[in-house]
This record gives structure tokens, C-alpha cells and sequence, in this order.
């Protein structure tokens, strides 16, 4: 490999895609040299994505399997779980940063239970790293094969594992609550995603059983030392992108907000994209959106013993495909915040 990153990106006609390919545009080391959806395949980006239309270098779609591999430095894998596996898993040159739920979970058991079918390349789930690139970042130069997480376990544990790994909250009794815009749901056309069904409206989704639990139950319980169960409640808002989850915990006996406040600044003091706000601020959607930085910050509630914490990000730059680009940049020696430097869109 030279001085260019040559990238192919399987699943450019779904929001994840989309979003990976506008960052990659103006990635000064990546140069995009395949781009699949095998349902688009034979069309433009442009006839597919209207926005794309001023970039006609871009190159035409076509289905993952006509793609030749040879040369390509990095494969980004924008796919439905399951596909996503099958088909990077018969690749062997390039590194793969895989954004499906796929390689997350480091139990094939646990995957199959949750996702509905037997893990399609088992073997493969103890060579993935699992890449919120700000707790992987040691890990990254040397994968072959990263697990990007998934929107909500993003928001949680930037907000969360902190605090565990440091012990100032206890890891039973977490309560969390989460809203998405529907961009998180996909492309694909659902009549629970149609504009009258969403618009106006807050609905709760996924109650007890989100595929995210599970992915976010590991990652605590591995710097807590012990299980962690949650509670957790998404909701879709009418909104196309951004992610807010408020998340209950109890204080470790002796540790007050201060304490909180602390082992946050301490964790993120010198991290590019995620930042603890001044005190008594509260996180807000708008305050990232179109960007791939996270807020985070800590509050007292009312009853004793007990903190809110609260983090935002934008489902699709954070909590996907601009954390993907922060984990090739990590991978291939290059600044994290390479391609990235773009500022929050507001209004």
C-alpha cells in the first residue's frame, strides 16, 4: 500500500453506506474504488443517492460478488447482519471494519439467540476487535477484522464504561433510555417508517429484547469484572438522524456527582470527538449532528444515591459510518481525525 487507502464499500444504497461514502469523498488518503448494492446494481450513485450526483467519478454499483478484491487496502461492511458475514468471511487480503451486528458479539451462541440464525463464520468472531475506537485504539493497528458498534451501544458506553472501569457506579440497576431518528431503521420501506406514522409521534420499540442489549451487556460486564444486565428502551422520534440515551445508575458507596464528573473529564480530556460539557449542560442531538462527535454529561437525581447520565451523537457519523473511517485511520497509522474534522450542522 502506498500513500492511498483504496476502500470498497459493500452496501452503498442504504443510509450507512451513503453516509460512509460522503465522508470518504473528502478523505485526502482514501481513494473509493468499488461501491455494491445488489439491488441497485448496473445504476449510478447518483440515480441512487441525488446528493452524490456532482461526484460522477464515483464508481457504478454492482453486486458484491463481481468485485475484484486484488489491491483493495480496506472493505467496509455496510450490509444486513448475516450477508455481511457470508461474504466477508471468504475474503482473505483486505482488512475489513464491518458495520453490521455480525462480528460484535463475541459469542456465536448468544448471536444466534438474539439474531435468529447460526452465526454464518464463528470462526472468525475471536479474531474481531471490537472497535469503539476510543477503548480499542491499541488493538486497531495490527486487526485485520474490526466490529464497528452499533448506534445505541456507541452512546452507552461512551457514557457508561468510564464509570465502570473506574467503579464509581454500581453495574446492577442501569436503567436506559433511548431515542433514535429513523434513519436508524434503515432504508428499506416499512409502513411503520412511513412519514404519517412517524411524524407527530414517539414510539417505543424493541421493549425488553433490543438486539443491542446484548452488545452492550458484554462491554460492561468486561470492564465491571462481573454480568451486567440493563434495562433499556428505544424510541423512534421524528427526526432523520441523531441518538440521545439517558441512562439511570447508582453511585458506588462513598462516590458523589463530582466523582462522576472526574473520571469523565479524565477519560475524555484529550479526545478529539468526545467531549464532557460544562456542568449543567445537557446533551442534545443538535450539538453533533452531521458530525462525528459525541457529548456526554453527568447530572444528581432527585432521589439519593442515583445519576443521570446523558449522551449524544449522530446515529450515522458516530454511532456508524464516521466511527468506521475514525477506525481505518487507526488501523492504517493515519490521525483519528483524518476525513472527520467536519463541524456539527446547526440549525
Amino acid at each position: 500500500m502506498g500513500n492511498t487507502i483504496r476502500i470498497a464499500v459493500l452496501g452503498a444504497s442504504g443510509y450507512t453506506g451513503a453516509d460512509l461514502v460522503r465522508l470518504a469523498l473528502t478523505h485526502p488518503r482514501a481513494e473509493i474504488v468499488a461501491l455494491s448494492a445488489n439491488s441497485k446494481a448496473g445504476q449510478t450513485m447518483a440515480e441512487v443517492w441525488p446528493h452524490l450526483a456532482m461526484y460522477p467519478a464515483l464508481p457504478r454499483l454492482v453486486t458484491s460478488e463481481s468485485i475484484d478484491f486484488t489491491g483493495i487496502d480496506a472493505v467496509f461492511g455496510c450490509l444486513p447482519h448475516a450477508a455481511s458475514a457470508q461474504l466477508l468471511g471468504t475474503l482473505s487480503g483486505p482488512r475489513i471494519i464491518d458495520l453490521s451486528a455480525d462480528f460484535r458479539l463475541k459469542d456465536a451462541a448468544t448471536y444466534a439467540d438474539w439474531y435468529g440464525n447460526a452465526h454464518p463464520a464463528p470462526d472468525l468472531l475471536p479474531q474481531a476487535v471490537y472497535g469503539l475506537t476510543e477503548f480499542a485504539r491499541a488493538d486497531l493497528p495490527t486487526a485485520r477484522l474490526v466490529a464497528c458498534p452499533g448506534c445505541y451501544p456507541t452512546a452507552v458506553l461512551l457514557a457508561l464504561q468510564p464509570l465502570l472501569a473506574e467503579a464509581v457506579i454500581g453495574a446492577e440497576r442501569i436503567t436506559i433510555n433511548a431515542l433514535s431518528g429513523v434513519s436508524g431503521a434503515g432504508r428499506g420501506v416499512k409502513e411503520v417508517n412511513l412519514f404519517p406514522e412517524v411524524a407527530e409521534a414517539v414510539h417505543p420499540y424493541g421493549i425488553g429484547r433490543h438486539r443491542h442489549m446484548p452488545e452492550i451487556e458484554q462491554q460492561l460486564a468486561g470492564v465491571a469484572g462481573m454480568p451486567v444486565t440493563i434495562s433499556f428502551t428505544p424510541h423512534l422520534v421524528p427526526m432523520n438522524r441523531g441518538e440521545l440515551v439517558t441512562c439511570i445508575v447508582e453511585l458506588a458507596a462513598g462516590k458523589a456527582i463530582a466523582d462522576l464528573r472526574h473520571v469523565l473529564a479524565e477519560a475524555y480530556a484529550i479526545e478529539p470527538f468526545v467531549h464532557l460539557l460544562p456542568e449543567g449542560v445537557a446533551p442534545a442531538t443538535r450539538m453533533v449532528r452531521g458530525s462525528n462527535h459525541a457529548v456526554v454529561n453527568v447530572f444528581a437525581d432527585r432521589v439519593p444515591g442515583r445519576a443521570i447520565v446523558i449522551a449524544a451523537i449522530d446515529n450515522l457519523v458516530k454511532g456508524s459510518s464516521g466511527q468506521a473511517i475514525q477506525n481505518m485511520n487507526a488501523m492504517f497509522g493515519l490521525p483519528e481525525t483524518l476525513g472527520l474534522e467536519a463541524a456539527p450542522l446547526f440549525p
